[in-house]
């Protein structure tokens, strides 16, 4: 019987393995040129992480896959780690606690029940942490880091979309909820169900003349906000702070000239940030996000230390860049043909293949039902002069050499790197 693979998984091709890795390789060099460096957090954590410190909404937590590690002493229940913002703060407070500031970045899967199938229950994705700093110009920096990696990667038409958990917060505050019903409105807005702000509508009108502008912000400039402002300061100065901060943020990029849009109630993933909020998107795919998450870092119990992220969700950068980037071409790729009585000839192949890899072509020692299309160039090793014949299959040229210094010539002046 044929053994299917797991409902909710996918497979990588060597296709998509080769974007998988253009996309690692892009982000991993734009984070070590911008002073980022590279961490790795296990798979595996204990369930007490993520769910001690009320971190994640009890709609995400039901999604998580836990279970009892049976190692003989604790039975300690475990997750396979659901997102990556997280670990990295426990790796940070349990090693590098006594840094003033920290850049980090990593590349890992995370997972997620999913019950449909439709969508994969293991996700890779591209992260970083920028901890110690707590300023605008740091919450920019991670913006245009991530913008900075996507426009790399020939991603065009980036949508940028701003929100703000501080003034969500607020906002539930003005709506006279005690702070445990702040929390559950906030954990139900952030999965999804902004329909409970509909409610909140209804019962408090009065309120709501004030609050409707700020619910209704899409896609508005920073002057917009600052009329707010004007409102607030009068009638709710709670509002003020976050207020400050989201206007800073926005002028900044203004001022870079980056474009963006304002959707103040968008802020679905995002449990426990308490600043700014920023999701990208290409179309209809979302593709990664992130923002500032000052308070989980004490909240784990570490220092009280500022702190915020993004991640790219690598599964969605591969599956547009099948259809954004064109198909690698391979054009130094050998295949290298002995004669039949190859136990001959097999050392000396063995050596000229390596200097051929040395010289940075990709090679192979045919082994039998190769598919010649795969490569540009066939080299064949003969007993007699002149020792090697070579054909370039994209013009059929066929070349001989009399040795290997002369291949390296001949594949050199052809095309070969």
């Amino acid at each position: 019987m044929r053994v299917q693979k797991c409902k909710g998984t996918r497979d990588l091709s060597p296709k998509e393995m080769k974007q998988f890795r253009l996309i690692e390789g892009v982000f991993r060099n734009s984070c070590l040129k911008w002073g980022y460096q590279e961490i790795k957090t296990p798979t595996i954590e204990s369930l007490h992480l993520f769910t001690s410190t009320g971190t994640l909404t009890p709609g995400t937590l039901k999604k998580v896959y836990s279970f009892l590690d049976w190692d003989g002493w604790s039975g300690e229940r475990v997750v396979l780690r659901p997102e990556g913002t997280i670990p990295a703060v426990r790796l940070y407070i349990d090693n590098l606690a006594d840094k003033r500031l920290a850049r980090l970045f990593y590349i890992i899967n995370t997972f997620i029940f999913e019950e449909t199938g439709k969508e994969t229950r293991e996700k890779w994705q591209c992260g970083t942490e920028l901890i110690g700093a707590g300023s605008i110009s740091a919450d920019v920096e991670l913006i245009t880091l991530a913008l900075e990696v996507l426009k790399k990667l020939g991603l065009n038409n980036i949508e940028l979309k701003l929100s703000h958990a501080g003034l969500i917060r607020a906002l539930l505050a003005g709506f006279g909820l005690s702070t445990e019903e702040q929390g559950k409105v906030f954990d139900q807005i952030l999965d999804g169900n902004v329909a409970v702000l509909a409610r909140l509508k209804a019962q408090t009108p009065e309120l709501m003349r004030l609050l409707t502008p700020l619910l209704d912000l899409k896609g508005k400039t920073p002057g917009f906000l600052r009329n707010l402002k004007a409102v607030f300061n009068h009638n709710l100065p709670e509002f003020t702070p976050a207020l400050d901060n989201f206007i800073g943020i926005v002028d900044l990029l203004e001022a870079m000239g980056q474009k963006y849009q304002i959707d103040i109630a968008s802020g679905r993933g995002f449990e426990y940030y308490t600043g700014i909020i920023f999701q990208l998107f290409v179309g209809e795919t979302k593709i990664g996000g992130g923002g500032r998450y000052d308070a989980l870092i004490p909240l784990m119990g570490g220092k009280n230390i500022p702190a915020s992220g993004f991640a790219l969700q690598l599964d969605c950068l591969i599956n547009l860049m099948k259809t954004l980037l064109p198909t690698e071409q391979e054009t130094d790729r050998i295949l290298i043909k002995l004669p039949d009585d190859q136990s001959r000839l097999i050392k000396e192949a063995s050596q000229i293949a390596g200097n051929l890899r040395e010289a940075g072509f990709i090679v192979s020692l045919a082994v039998g039902n190769e598919d010649k299309t795969d490569f540009r160039w066939l080299l064949r090793i003969k007993d007699k002069a002149p020792r090697f014949a070579i054909t370039d299959q994209s013009s059929k040229r066929k070349l001989t050499a009399r040795t290997m210094g002369d291949v390296l010539k001949l594949l050199g002046g052809e095309g070969g790197s």
